[in-house]
């Protein structure tokens, strides 16, 4: 009865507690492109699981080559994270971690969060300056 209780009730839960990864790997395509990163992940935490798909499609922009594959966790073995708050510009672009200029998200829970890992950083210092000064928590490993 009581293992009865608990399965109809973690099938009522919502996924919204469930995180989703999107491990990114990065190559310049031109050496007059310096990299910050070339190995990362990014998760969602606080928001449908569903919601880390469309932004971890395989889109190039430019000079630069992005290989992205959405992965249930983002892999152990990180030197340095960047987590934030969850904002729409974070959600649209998940190197964005400025906070939301009018206050609240529209549909974005006020404690859903990004996570970023970062793995082979060639530049960790740069990666550490933009996530301190859009608003984000940076920790070394």
């Amino acid at each position: 009865m009581y293992a009865r209780i608990l399965l109809l009730i973690a099938c009522a839960c919502p996924a919204v507690a469930m995180a989703q990864g999107c491990d990114v790997i990065t190559r310049s395509q031109s050496q007059a492109i310096p990299k910050i990163e070339t190995h990362s992940c990014y998760e969602y935490k606080g928001v449908p699981a569903e919601a880390i798909g469309w932004s971890c499609s395989n889109e190039s922009k430019g000079a630069l080559s992005t290989e992205k594959n959405q992965v249930e966790r983002c892999a152990q073995g990180y030197v340095a994270t960047c987590q934030a708050r969850l904002t729409q510009e974070s959600l649209a672009n998940p190197h964005s971690t400025s906070k939301d200029r009018g206050g609240e998200s529209a549909n974005i829970p006020d404690d859903a969060q990004v996570t970023r890992y970062y793995y082979n950083t060639e530049q960790l210092a740069q990666a550490q300056k933009d996530c301190e000064t859009t608003g984000g928590r940076w920790k070394n490993q």
